[in-house]
């Protein structure tokens, strides 16, 4: 897997990377999690599995790793995996968040599974603990799930202590979500301090369901910023989990796709957004070894604009979109 240039930030990455959502913590909202960890909960069982998908993704080439406070002990994983490998901090690009508290205590249920704040105070607490775990690996330091309603943005504490991270050498970048992702990142985009964009990055959900923040990320990498897309698979409903009764038609399309192109539906879900011109990173959500093989073959596919056009057909409206995974279940 060939490295390119992470827009105008100075690092590199991979066309695929791996994020560690789903690798942190017992609980997460993707189809299908529960059997993926075969219900091994136990942290050190946990710790194990996450190794073994790292040791896949590293052999798959992948150089890219993107964890956050709130993905349970994700940081933790990476951290004792980097060293228990003796790979060097110029060897991968490390991007972690700040924002959110995991609250979760380590189950699969629970009241709540994480706790936003965009306030400066956590910005400074959770800043030292991603730098005690991850150290020189850290170079990309994410708002996560920075979005109008937050209001970080606007705070004036913030943006400095974001502008002076920055200069202490960390890439700053922010995630999206939401229906508004688009208008969140031409705002984060006008934010400077000294003169310069306080973002060199953005990571956004773009899949073959919800292209809405396309014209935006266009726009960012125009402007130099480095383009990392999440939630490729739409937390599995782009994969043969998804037994929706109202998805079968979309599903059977993907599914003719995929077998005229001799490969599976994720590695067409992941080849449709390589071909994107404004990608510099796609995320596998990859929970298990076999999901990085799966992944990893869309590298291989040269998806035709004929496919891509339909492929288009099963776009949801952002409103559907996101209204439908804010009821997908913690499992």
């Amino acid at each position: 897997m060939i490295k390119r240039p992470f827009g105008s930030s100075g690092l590199w990455v991979t066309p695929i990377g791996l994020g560690l959502a789903a690798l942190g913590r017992p609980g997460y909202i993707n189809l299908g999690h529960a059997q993926d960890l075969e219900q091994e909960y136990q942290v050190a069982s946990m710790e194990a599995h996450a190794h073994a998908v790292l040791d896949a993704a590293w052999e798959a080439g992948i150089r890219y790793f993107d964890a956050a406070r709130s993905y349970g002990k994700a940081e933790v994983f990476l951290a004792s995996w980097l060293i228990k490998k003796s790979i060097s901090p110029d060897e991968v690009t490390v991007g972690s968040k700040w924002g959110y508290t995991y609250t979760a205590g380590w189950q699969v249920e629970a009241e709540k599974h994480e706790v936003k704040d965009h306030t400066l105070t956590v910005l400074r607490r959770q800043t030292a603990e991603s730098l005690d775990l991850l150290g020189t690996y850290l170079d990309l330091y994410q708002i996560h799930s920075a979005t109008l309603d937050s209001g970080v943005l606007e705070r004036r504490d913030v943006l400095e202590e974001l502008a002076r991270l920055r200069d202490d050498g960390l890439t700053i970048g922010l995630t999206v979500s939401g229906p508004r992702q688009a208008e969140t990142l031409w705002q984060a985009m006008e934010k400077r301090e000294d003169n310069r964009p306080i973002f060199g990055a953005v990571q956004a959900t773009w899949n073959l369901l919800e292209v809405s923040a396309g014209p935006a990320l266009r726009d960012a990498h125009q402007a130099g910023m480095g383009i990392i897309v999440k939630e490729a698979l739409a937390n599995g409903r782009l994969t043969p989990r998804n037994d929706e009764p109202e998805f079968q038609k979309k599903r059977e399309m993907l599914e003719r796709v995929a077998a005229n192109y001799e490969t599976t539906i994720d590695a067409i879900a992941l080849a449709a957004i390589l071909k994107q011109p404004w990608v510099d990173v796609v995320l596998s959500g990859a929970a298990t070894v076999d999901h990085i093989g799966s992944n990893v073959k869309a590298l291989d596919i040269n998806i035709s604009g004929e496919t891509l056009e339909e492929l288009n057909s099963i776009v949801e409206s952002p409103t559907d979109y996101w209204s439908t995974r804010s009821q997908l279940a913690w499992n």
